[in-house]
């Protein structure tokens, strides 16, 4: 089992950036593809982005291809998401998921291809 502790959520202006962090427990992180979901006021909760349980491949939304980039470092536990050019759009509780299954292979990606969620940081953008 792996625990998923998400941060770096907030309050940006429209064309800021912002840097989401998710922290996991246990020492098998490697054996795990993650993920980062959102999900707006209303909604569906809504896939962002994928990376292989090596980093080798990744998989970005098309609504955020060219302005998000996700990335892990297994050696710290950890996975990022890097926003750039944030839109008022973009605003939305994100959650860092992890799957056993090497996702990124996987079209569409589903929040059903997950196993393990965190809780969740809200990210605002203001227009």
């Amino acid at each position: 089992q792996v625990q998923l502790v998400e941060s770096g959520g907030g309050l940006v202006q429209a064309g800021g950036s912002l840097r989401l962090s998710c922290a996991a427990s246990g020492r098998t992180f490697s054996s795990y593809a993650m993920g980062w979901f959102r999900q707006a006021p209303g909604k569906e909760r809504e896939f962002v982005a994928a990376i292989s349980k090596y980093g080798r491949s990744t998989k970005h939304a098309d609504s955020v291809k060219g302005r998000f980039t996700i990335s892990r470092d297994n050696a710290k536990n950890t996975v990022s998401l890097q926003m750039n050019s944030l839109k008022p759009e973009d605003t939305a509780v994100y959650y860092c998921a992890a799957s056993r299954r090497e996702v990124v292979t996987i079209t569409p990606i589903h929040s059903n291809d997950f196993d393990y969620w965190g809780q969740g940081t809200q990210v605002t953008v203001s227009s």
